[in-house]
């Protein structure tokens, strides 16, 4: 894959901005996520020769969302402010709205109520894996301050997802879920950052240094996740759907490529554009998955999506990554 990546951004034009190349940031993601990939096909091996159970990928599952993540994020709001820090993460929530507001007028407008399952076709092509993929991922190739600037869109993510992504699922009006999303782990360790980030707040040398290994964690232990969820896929039934093909195109391709357009001129910072950007494009978000289960909405083709999403965005997100860094 890394070879592919190599052939498609070397035939491309050289194009310079700040003395790097959209050509070296095509290769440095394609790169991490050739990394992140092993360690995903090690997830899936584990899982396919039983050392990692349906029940222990819930439980691992329960490890990264409630305290792996919500470290990463704590931790990444552990630097001084300034000006320009505090200005790009007010653009990360401005363009993540943004991103989000184009998406579901896409997919509302592109996925016809005509189609059998609708619903879950919407959902899989708006909300995306921005926390086991977008956050390891960007932590790799921007460090603390591109994960800083991730956090307004994975606030905007727990948001929406439990009131438009939740009500698109039951099929009818219901924001009694919307509490829900304000008490999710990740959203409440934005709260907590922004606090330590404003005040100057920082956490003593030890526990710091403790949260540091956890977080560390996060990148590995994601991966392992998603390649044990992937082995519980049947490959050869998913591909028979026709659906999940206009999930693919919609979610890996047009969606991250009309947000793009649509944040494109509104005068950003590069970095938080391009984060925001990656976040869109990240794979079919797993919530589709446990939505399904509570509304009885078929799960198993959620999983579909987010197994196949998942593996085809080792091309797709390079693509995107090396396109919009072009563009920007």
């Amino acid at each position: 894959m890394y070879n592919i990546v190599w052939i498609i951004t070397h035939s491309c034009c050289p194009y310079y901005r700040n003395g790097v190349t959209f050509t070296d940031a095509g290769l440095l993601i394609g790169k991490q996520i050739l990394i992140m990939f092993i360690i995903l096909f090690i997830g899936l091996f584990c899982s396919l020769k039983g050392m990692i159970t349906k029940e222990g990928t819930k439980q691992l599952s329960t490890i990264e969302l409630h305290i792996v993540n919500p470290l990463l994020i704590i931790m990444s709001f552990q630097i001084k402010p300034d000006k320009a820090l505090v200005g790009g993460l007010l653009w990360s929530f401005g363009l993540s709205a943004v991103s989000f507001t184009a998406a579901i007028l896409l997919t509302t407008l592109t996925i016809s109520k005509k189609r059998e399952d609708f619903d879950i076709e919407r959902f899989s092509s708006v909300y995306s894996n921005c926390g086991f993929m977008g956050i390891p991922l960007i932590s790799s190739i921007y460090g603390q301050e591109g994960v800083l600037y991730l956090t307004g869109y994975i606030t905007l993510f727990n948001l929406l997802v439990w009131t438009h992504g939740y009500m698109e699922m039951k099929g009818e009006r219901d924001f009694s879920s919307l509490m829900k999303a304000f008490l999710n782990p990740s959203v409440i360790a934005v709260f907590i950052g922004l606090i330590f980030f404003v005040t100057g707040i920082k956490i003593p040398s030890i526990p710091a240094a403790s949260f540091d290994y956890i977080s560390a964690m996060n990148s590995p232990l994601g991966m392992i996740i998603a390649g044990a969820a992937a082995s519980q896929t049947n490959f050869l039934k998913a591909l028979k759907n026709k659906g999940l093909y206009l999930v693919i195109a919609m979610k890996l391709l047009i969606v991250p490529a009309v947000c793009f357009a649509a944040m494109r001129f509104l005068g950003a910072p590069d970095m938080v554009l391009i984060v925001v950007t990656i976040a869109a494009a990240c794979p079919a978000a797993t919530t589709g998955t446990m939505f399904a289960v509570l509304f009885d909405k078929k799960p198993e083709r959620c999983s579909e999506y987010f197994a196949v999403t998942t593996l085809l965005s080792g091309l797709s997100l390079p693509l995107i990554t090396m396109l919009a860094t072009r563009l920007c």
